[in-house]
C-alpha cells in the first residue's frame, strides 16, 4: 500500500484511520469538493458555481490544501486548467455515497430553499442504488431541470453519466425530490410516475427499483 503524506499542520493527533482522514479532508467544503470532482474534472469558476456559496478566497485555500494533500491534481486541457481527483482521491467515492446514503432521511423535509445542482446526482443516485445489479444491463434516464443523467445496472452495480452522449429508452423526468424519493424507498414507482412525466417502459423502473436492497 502506498504511503500517503499530506503537509496539514491542524491535526487531530490520533493514530486512527478515520482521524488521519479527517485531516486531509474534514475542512469545510472538502468533501464537497470531491463529490463534485467525483462527476469528472471542474474549471475553477464552474466548482465555484456548483459549490453555492463557497468565498473565492476559500475555495483557492481548499484545493491548494487538497493538491498538497495527493487528493486533487491540476490538469491542463483545450479549455484551460482543470482541478481532477487523483487515482487515491477517487477512493473518497465509497465514503462520500455512504454518508450521502445516511443523510438522505434529512433531506425527506424538502429542499426549503437549498441549493441544487442536477449533477449531483452521478454520485448519488449509484449511492442509493448501490447492491443492485442486473444481467442484463439495465439503463435508466433521469431528468431534472433540463440536465439528464444516465444510470447503467449492471452486474457490477450501478453507475451513472451525467449528460450522455444519448437518451435512454426509459427516462422519468421529475424534480430532485421525486427522483432522490424514488431512490432511496420514500417514494414508490407508481407515486413518482404520477408526480414525472416517463418516457419508455414503466417495467424499467419497477425492475430496478423492486431489486433495491
Amino acid at each position: 500500500m502506498e504511503n500517503i503524506k499530506h503537509p496539514r499542520v491542524r491535526s487531530y493527533g490520533q493514530f486512527c484511520g478515520l482521524s488521519r482522514a479527517l485531516d486531509a479532508v474534514g475542512d469545510r467544503w472538502n468533501l464537497l469538493i470531491a463529490r463534485d470532482l467525483l462527476v469528472g474534472p471542474m474549471r475553477f469558476n464552474e466548482l465555484k458555481t456548483s459549490l453555492h456559496g463557497v468565498a473565492t478566497n476559500l475555495l483557492t485555500e481548499r484545493l491548494r490544501a487538497l493538491e498538497a494533500a495527493g487528493i486533487v491534481e491540476r490538469r491542463l486541457g483545450d479549455t484551460g486548467v482543470h482541478y481532477a481527483l487523483t487515482p487515491w482521491g477517487t477512493g473518497l467515492r465509497e465514503p462520500i455515497e455512504a454518508l450521502a446514503r445516511w443523510g438522505t432521511p434529512l433531506m425527506m423535509t424538502g429542499r426549503a430553499g437549498d441549493a441544487f445542482e442536477p449533477r449531483w446526482l452521478a454520485v448519488a443516485l449509484p449511492g442509493l442504488l448501490r447492491g443492485v445489479t442486473m444481467d442484463p444491463p439495465l439503463d435508466i434516464g433521469f431528468e431534472v431541470e433540463g440536465v439528464l443523467t444516465t444510470v447503467r445496472i449492471d452486474e457490477d452495480g450501478p453507475h451513472a453519466t451525467t449528460q450522455p452522449d444519448h437518451r435512454p429508452a426509459t427516462t422519468l423526468t421529475a424534480t430532485a425530490e421525486v427522483v432522490v424519493g424514488l431512490a432511496a424507498g420514500a417514494l414508490t414507482v407508481d407515486q413518482a410516475l404520477a408526480a414525472g412525466h416517463l418516457e419508455g417502459d414503466p417495467a424499467v423502473l419497477r425492475r430496478a427499483f423492486s431489486a433495491r436492497v
